[in-house]
This record gives structure tokens, C-alpha cells and sequence, in this order.
């Protein structure tokens, strides 16, 4: 239900911030075990997205309407929907401030309101974005306008993007690349098409086990790597892209690229209103116990999702998992209890190498390989394609949202 009869202050038992993956994810969880609890949602969006589709939608593979749905079809019955957009996060006081002037205060809190799309930290990609072959798969407006502009694309220069770590979904800006490649080649077009990815970081993936079979299909499509390679600026009717470069001895200079498509990928940081309150950790993130999701200085609240300090892959799988591990451990704090339960780092990164195909990358903390079937995790696979187009976006919306915890085997606190 709504809000709309609350005046200035709310006084709330368990507030989650967040109305994305995490926060709908952990509410279900949570209701599941005691539908008597009293939940509050704080979330300013009208609908819910499932964004691991965007990929698929910017390589024509599926429907961006099919990605979206009203939050209120989504969010538990048994929650409180305050429609509202946190400003401000006092945890000495247990108290949240709201874009308002409405205060909310808790006996809980559940940090997860995702990170943000930093845009503005690239110059000129906001007044580019959707027209002259600008373009971005992280974003509900223009994954669709990828695909139109990869399939009218039949000659030129193709620049792909990945901004410094971390980001949401680690995968996607490659998983660009390889989508639209793999159209090109299949419409006998991609000898034409000069494609170059530049990363800002020195890996093409993180977790070394991955990166051969990856490379064969950089090498399979005809695709040059750009290392140290940070997009800072974009001139979309001049067809330009500016990027700082690092060389070996760390010396940064910057090199205009001409372009007829160009897939960005915005920096991504934390929410002001966590990254400059007392939950935040040097960098901005919502500092939390990698094991058991709770911070270390205010025990009564817990971290979810991409907002959080840990060094796991930022993906909707691994929300999968951290949504059960903080359910668990709410319930055993109030209850005053040890903590039951540990989270892995588990993540997962379906590869999308080629239409039909994927890599199906499953790891934890410290890049240890976490497969959920006893196969070769490094070969592409049609069952692997299958599960992340098919499969997994039915489950999501019938499963993870309505706290069914398949597959989500986990460790307990020692």
C-alpha cells in the first residue's frame, strides 16, 4: 500500500531502502519467514526493472517492455510503499530524512538503493545519448535504440566501453560487443566494421580462468583491446570520443577516436546521501561485513545488493544469495542471536559470446570458481544461453521476487 496518510515523521520497525533487485528480493525472503513483521519500503520509482535483459534487448534478442513492470505488482502486499527518494541517513539516531522533509525513523535498516549512473562524469554523453550512434545498454531508454543502430550499421568504426571497476554486471560492456559482432558477422558485414573495446582497467576480465575462452572471440571477431583506456568525453554530432590513456610508466594522455557507434558505459558511484553518512567506507560504499552483510559499527543495519563495500561481481545473482544470508540474520539479531549465516561473494556473469551461446562465469571472493552444474564453466554453452534468456527472467519475476530460494545453498557462520 501507499503512504499517503502519514504526516511529517514516520515511526517504522524494519526500513529497507530500495525498491530494486535487493530490496523487493529480501523483502519476499523475509515475509516468507514471518509474515507478521512489519516492513517498510522506501523507493521513489514507479516500476521495477530487470535489467540483465538490457544486454539481450541491445542485441535484438528481446522486447525492453518485457523488462519493466509497476512496482505495486512487484513489492510483497504485506509491505508499506513510502514513495520517496532518501536524503539524508543519521544512523546515530536511527534516523532517515526523505526528499520531502519527512523523517522516518527505524528499528532496522536495510541499505540496498543500488549505485548511481554517474553520466555527467563523461562530457557531453547526456546531450548524445539516442541520437548520432551514441548509445548504452545500462540504460531502460536506449538499450532498443543499440539494436537499431547495430543493425543498420554496415561499415565504419565501432567503439565499445567500460569504465573503471566497480560496476553493475561486469559482463555487459563485453557482452555488447560480442552481441552486435556476432550480428555483423552472421549479416556478413563485420570485415567492414573497425571494432575496438577500450577498458579502463588492464583485464578484460576479472577472473584470469575466464579470459582465454573470451579472447577467442575477440580474436573470432576481429575486435581490438584498448587497455587503460578511460572514455572522458563525447562530441556526438562531430562522430568523437575522447579518451585518457595510461601508459606503462602511468603517464595519462588523451586521444580523440572518430566513431559511427558508440556503446558507453557510465561511471558508476554510490548514492550521496550513503557515500557522505557515517555508513559509508572510504570510497563511498555501504560498509558491511563481506560474510555476514551486517556494518561493523551499527549492528542494526545491514547492506544489500550493489551498494555494498564487498568485492563481490555487483549482480542480480549474487543478490540471490544475499538476499537469504541477511533474512537469516535479521531474524537471528532480533531475536538476539549469533548470526546463521555467511555469504560466499558468489556471482554470476552470463557471457553472451554470440546469439545461442554463452559463457556461464560463477565465482566468489577472491575470483574461487562457484559453478552451480557440473560442467566446464569455461565453455559456451546453448543450455547457458537458454537459461539466461528463458529461464532466468521467468524465474526472477516468479521466483526471487515472491522469496523462492532455489539454488541458494550456503555456508553457516563458523
Amino acid at each position: 500500500m501507499n503512504d499517503q496518510h502519514w504526516g511529517p515523521s514516520i515511526s517504522a520497525d524494519i526500513v529497507v531502502i530500495g525498491g530494486g533487485t535487493a530490496g523487493i528480493g529480501f523483502v519476499a525472503s523475509l515475509l516468507k519467514r514471518d509474515p507478521t513483521l512489519s516492513v517498510t519500503v522506501i523507493e521513489p520509482g514507479t516500476h521495477h526493472y530487470y535489467q540483465p535483459a538490457w544486454t539481450l534487448v541491445g542485441g535484438g534478442a528481446y522486447d525492453v517492455k518485457d523488462t519493466a513492470r509497476p512496482m505495486t505488482s512487484v513489492l510483497p502486499r504485506q509491505a508499506t510503499w513510502v514513495q520517496a527518494l532518501v536524503t539524508r541517513v543519521d544512523p546515530d539516531k536511527r534516523q532517515l530524512t526523505l526528499n520531502d522533509d519527512r523523517t522516518v525513523s527505524y528499528r532496522n535498516l536495510i541499505v540496498c538503493p543500488g549505485l548511481r549512473l554517474a553520466w555527467e562524469k563523461i562530457e557531453g554523453l547526456q546531450e548524445s545519448l539516442g541520437r548520432h550512434g551514441v548509445t548504452s545498454n545500462y540504460s531502460y531508454q536506449h538499450a532498443a535504440y543499440t539494436w537499431e543502430q547495430v543493425r543498420n550499421l554496415r561499415g565504419g568504426k565501432a567503439l565499445f566501453t567500460q569504465p573503471a571497476m566497480p560496476i553493475k554486471c561486469a559482463g555487459a560492456p563485453q557482452k555488447a560487443l560480442y552481441l552486435s559482432c556476432d550480428h555483423w558477422l552472421r549479416s556478413s558485414v563485420l570485415n567492414g566494421i573497425d571494432v575496438e573495446f577500450n577498458l579502463a582497467g588492464p583485464a578484460l576480465f576479472g577472473v584470469p580462468t575466464f579470459v582465454p575462452p573470451l579472447m577467442k572471440y575477440i580474436e573470432k571477431y576481429n575486435a581490438r583491446l584498448a587497455f587503460n583506456s578511460n572514455l572522458v568525453k563525447v562530441d556526438g554530432p562531430a562522430k568523437t570520443a575522447w579518451f585518457e590513456v595510461k601508459d606503462a610508466d602511468g603517464n595519462v594522455t588523451r586521444q580523440a577516436k572518430s566513431f559511427d557507434l558508440l556503446h558507453a558505459v557510465p561511471p558508476q558511484v554510490a548514492p550521496d546521501f550513503i557515500a557522505q553518512s557515517p555508513l559509508a567506507d572510504a570510497a563511498g560504499w555501504c560498509e558491511v561485513d563481506p560474510h555476514t552483510l551486517q556494518h561493523p559499527r551499527y549492528p542494526e543495519v545491514f547492506g544489500l545488493g550493489d551498494i555494498c563495500s564487498t568485492t563481490n561481481a555487483k549482480t542480480a545473482a549474487a543478490v540471490r544469495k544475499q538476499v537469504v544470508v541477511v533474512a537469516q540474520n535479521l531474524l537471528a539479531l532480533r531475536k538476539g542471536q549469533p548470526l546463521p549465516l555467511k555469504y560466499d561473494g558468489y556471482g554470476s556473469c552470463p557471457l553472451t559470446v554470440e546469439k545461442g551461446k554463452v559463457i556461464l562465469a560463477e565465482f566468489g571472493y577472491g575470483g574461487k570458481l562457484l559453478p552451480t552444474f557440473a560442467l566446464d564453466p569455461t565453455v559456451p554453452r546453448r543450455s547457458a544461453w537458454w537459461l539466461k534468456a528463458t529461464l532466468l527472467p521467468w524465474f526472477y519475476w516468479n521466483g526471487m521476487l515472491k522469496g523462492r530460494e532455489w539454488l541458494t545453498g550456503l555456508s553457516r557462520v563458523d
